[in-house]
């Protein structure tokens, strides 16, 4: 799909791999409606993007938020070509993490994204013609310590996404589908507390050392930039894998098909993901 001319909607768009994406969007001489509850970020993005951005303050896990930042988006700025289901939030470990935070993480990070899915994939098939990018992680395509909750999310958008592929496929559409599983890049990712409310946040413990392990992995992370780039790119040439950190995603995915085999569990070295 050429960018040049064409509209794009982003969620989690005020910040890290969602605004990096609008700038090289833009760059390429597309229009973005940027949707995020964050709503002073929103401001800032939108002020620096110029008059080829829309700010749309909302909540990706809230249907009714994101039918109408679609309606809005394309009221605003015609047809809607692209669609990036980015917005997501990070989680402390599995064990003994309570329901409200699972619940937390997935409406964000699952059902934001099936919102997104179910908000824009109707016009696209209508008008044969768009691109879904569903964001995911290396935490998609091999489970880690530390972050449970973040892990089951982003196995479920790869399964989502690739499911999708498969639909469209059997349809004959020419409606595209890419899954985003990147490593450790440089976000807010590690500062998802923000996000939450006063309640939530006192019903979740806190694993100090893991947060601690999390931070300095993400800040040790690529720039969001190097993502953005790999995006526009997959949307351009319609492919399905964006495998920013390929070397480790590949690597995960040999040492999770040798454990299927009867091999050794594989060693953990989240350092490993913070490097291309």
């Amino acid at each position: 799909m050429e960018l040049a001319g064409r509209n794009a909607l982003i969620t989690g768009g005020a910040s890290g791999i969602g605004l990096a994406s609008a700038r090289r969007l833009v760059e390429a001489g597309m229009r973005v409606a940027l949707m995020d509850r964050d709503e002073a970020a929103l401001a800032a993005a939108v002020a620096e993007l110029g008059d080829s951005a829309l700010a749309i303050p909302g909540d990706v896990a809230s249907e009714a938020d994101v039918t109408a930042a679609w309606t809005r988006a394309r009221a605003d700025l015609g047809p809607l070509h692209l669609a990036f289901a980015n917005a997501g939030v990070g989680s402390g470990p599995a064990l003994f993490a309570p329901r409200v935070a699972w619940d937390w993480v997935l409406s964000i990070n699952v059902g934001g994204v099936v919102n997104v899915m179910n908000a824009v994939l109707p016009e696209m098939l209508e008008r044969d013609e768009g691109h879904l990018v569903m964001t995911a992680s290396l935490a998609g395509l091999g489970g880690v310590p530390g972050m449970g909750p973040y892990v089951a999310s982003k196995f479920a958008v790869v399964g989502l996404a690739e499911s999708v592929a498969h639909e469209l496929v059997a349809r004959g559409s020419r409606v595209g589908v890419s899954v985003l599983c990147p490593g450790f890049v440089r976000t807010q990712i590690a500062e998802s507390d923000r996000a939450m409310g006063p309640a939530l946040r006192a019903a979740v413990p806190v694993d100090e050392a893991s947060l601690a392990a999390a931070r300095a992995a993400v800040a040790a992370g690529i720039d969001p930039a190097e993502v953005a780039s790999a995006v526009a790119d997959a949307v351009v040439t319609g492919r399905f894998w964006i495998l920013p950190h390929e070397r480790v995603a590949l690597r995960t995915t040999e040492q999770r098909l040798a454990w299927m085999r009867g091999g050794p569990m594989p060693g953990i070295d989240l350092a490993r993901a913070a490097r291309r």
